[in-house]
């Protein structure tokens, strides 16, 4: 008989050991077990996520991790299921175990009251896993940071992130955020654990793999605008950004800020997932692209969540993916 249950102790070694190797920078095993380990014991994590298997006997079938997420759809308040890290073992593939411990967290969830579900990548597996969920449309960008022909920086007063800023950056990024039909709300627990895991990415990976950069653009002792950019070598990622300023005008001298500490490196490739109609004026988009990073959507029986959403309807931003 298969059963679905809580990945603890030794289940959750032999999900680990299984699913590392599938890590966002592919982690060592202890490093990945780390990651696991500080996820769970941050505020959020600690009342939002869980780790989940398929088990028969004693064979791990399949593993996902469920993430208890807060919406809103039409301007309505509604709980969100996410459902990520879905994960078999290749000899296991093709007998439909990832699908059933999906469907079961879903339901399950629906029980509870949530009435959308979330699915994440990286979900390399078969399609079977994503029926009944559709694509919601992402787009890559490719930006280009317009530089002073002085190659300094702009008059403003950066510094680097602080905990204390999380409530204006959760107060701006919901005026930011209302126009849209949906989008997840973004509380204080909620940016410090997007932050936490970008940055144990980095601590845990290779040494220089990868780096946070973390900034703020602050008037008085306030913030008015910030960035959190993932770095992997010449490749920036803006992974969330925001800004007192409908125009973007803090975020694009940010940007500016940062590129013009090393005037005689060579320039980034900066990517992003933006929200329709914000560009910065320092910005240029130089290409876009239908994002590699697909997040899928399902709504769970509810007559008020309508589907499909076009791209204009959605706010989501890199940090919102698990």
């Amino acid at each position: 008989m298969t059963a679905v249950t809580a990945a603890e102790g030794i289940v959750l070694d032999r999900v680990l050991d299984a699913a590392c190797g599938i890590s966002p920078c592919v982690l060592s095993r202890l490093a990945y077990g780390k990651f696991h380990a500080a996820r769970m014991k941050t505020s959020w994590g600690s009342r939002h996520q869980q780790r989940f298997a398929l088990v028969e006997g004693n064979d791990v079938l399949a593993s996902a991790e469920r993430y208890d997420l807060a919406g809103v759809f039409d301007g309505r308040p509604v709980r969100v299921c996410g459902i990520g890290s879905v994960f078999t073992e290749p000899s296991l593939r093709g007998h439909g175990h990832p699908r059933r411990l999906v469907e079961e967290l879903v339901h399950d969830a629906e029980r509870n009251g949530a009435e959308v579900a979330l699915l994440f990548p990286p979900v390399d597996l078969d399609e079977d896993v994503r029926r009944g969920f559709r694509p919601m449309l992402l787009t890559d960008l490719s930006l280009v940071v317009t530089e002073s022909s002085r190659h300094g920086a702009p008059m403003a007063m950066v510094r680097g992130g602080e905990d204390r800023d999380l409530a204006a950056i959760v107060a701006m990024g919901r005026v930011r955020a209302e126009p849209f039909r949906f989008h997840l709300d973004r509380d204080i627990d909620f940016v410090k654990y997007a932050i936490a895991t970008r940055r144990l990415l980095a601590g845990l990976g290779s040494a220089h793999a990868r780096k946070l950069q973390f900034f703020i653009a602050e008037e008085g002792i306030t913030a008015a605008a910030y960035v959190v950019i993932s770095v992997v070598g010449n490749m920036w990622t803006v992974e969330e950004c925001g800004d007192r300023d409908p125009s973007g005008a803090r975020v694009g001298a940010l940007l500016q800020a940062l590129i013009a500490r090393e005037p005689g490196e060579r320039r980034p490739t900066i990517s992003a997932w933006l929200p329709p109609r914000f560009l910065p004026p320092q910005i240029t988009v130089a290409s876009t692209a239908p994002s590699s990073d697909t997040v899928w959507i399902r709504a769970l029986g509810s007559p008020t969540v309508v589907l499909p959403l076009s791209a204009d309807d959605v706010l989501f931003w890199r940090n919102d993916i698990f």
